[in-house]
């Protein structure tokens, strides 16, 4: 198969990339290096992580969409992985333009690509942001996300409503995987245990927010990319799947792990609760389990990797 992958040079993109190369999949990676965290982690995912494999790569932003069609028209793939984004809750609220620009319009670009190009199938980043402040735990499928708390959440569902409406219409097999806090080996630097491990390393404090009284299913990212080749190869008609962890994990055990990882007891900042955050997020993944995935990777396991590869990467 020919498999186009958005935001390829990104934290799921690269590594989705790279066991679709081990398993014979040709790969087309699209990304446009933005600065929303230092560009050059992107570059090495392509230079370093995927060194030895081929596969082509554009410079394009999704919101081209002049450039888009051409690479559609050229490279003719049988299906795609929409990762592009702007992420990150935080971020969204300072910039609501821009999250509504790319996460919309662009997904709408490669909506009508794909319908275009008669894609086979079309599988997308989604997030269990747009759960909001959904009282009931484990978060289903079928809950309702009619109040996100975020611009960014509030873009994932808008992405989840277009996507229905191109399937409705149009015939095209799609599914939104929301994903529950992705971890591990050259993972996003905005992220917890990215902020976490450097700032302990430096001997810096960490912000813990809600003054630690949160928790995650928090999925490492092994068991993401095989939950997004799962759902790739099944060719589903228009669907909703949370992906995540199989285990709740509260935010101070996350962090007793990790400094149990780097051999330092970091120094906390108790605050509040952040704009747009929510203290506790659990998927139910029955649904994705039915396709007979389930995720593997235990924190102690996957914190650890990431450890090593951060002292790796960053020489420490």
């Amino acid at each position: 198969m020919k498999i186009l992958i958005t935001g390829g040079a990104g934290f799921i993109g690269s590594a989705t990339a790279k066991k679709l190369m081990d398993r014979g999949d040709k790969v087309i990676l699209v990304d446009n290096f933005n600065d929303y965290y230092d560009p050059k982690l992107k570059y090495d995912r392509i230079k370093k992580f995927l060194k030895g494999y081929k596969f082509t790569l554009y410079k394009v932003d999704i919101r081209d969409e002049k450039k888009m069609e051409a690479i559609f028209k050229r490279e003719r793939p049988d299906k795609v992985i929409h990762l592009a984004a702007m992420a990150g809750v935080r971020y969204s609220l300072e910039n609501p333009k821009l999250y509504a620009d790319v996460n919309i319009m662009g997904s709408l670009n490669l909506l009508e690509l794909a319908r275009k190009y008669k894609i086979k199938n079309f599988v997308f980043a989604s997030s269990s942001s747009v759960y909001g402040n959904n009282k009931k735990t484990p978060f289903s499928e079928s809950d309702s996300v009619d109040t996100p708390i975020s611009p960014y959440a509030a873009s994932k569902k808008a992405d989840e409503l277009l996507a229905h409406v191109w399937s409705h219409i149009y015939g095209l097999k799609i599914t939104a995987l929301r994903f529950f806090t992705v971890y591990g080996p050259w993972g996003r630097p905005d992220m917890a245990l990215f902020l976490f491990t450097d700032a302990i390393t430096k001997g810096k404090p960490i912000n813990v927010f809600n003054r630690g009284k949160m928790s995650r299913n928090f999925t490492y990212i092994d068991d993401i990319v095989s939950g997004i080749i799962t759902v790739l190869d099944a060719n589903l008609p228009y669907g909703i799947m949370n992906i995540g962890g199989d285990r709740e994990e509260t935010l101070m055990r996350y962090i007793e792990v990790l400094e149990k990882n780097l051999g330092k007891i970091a120094k906390k900042n108790l605050l509040p609760m952040q704009l747009g955050d929510v203290p506790t997020t659990v998927a139910d993944i029955r649904k994705l389990k039915k396709l007979g995935w389930k995720p593997t990777t235990r924190i102690d396991e996957g914190i650890g990797k990431f450890v090593e590869w951060y002292k790796e990467y960053y020489k420490k």
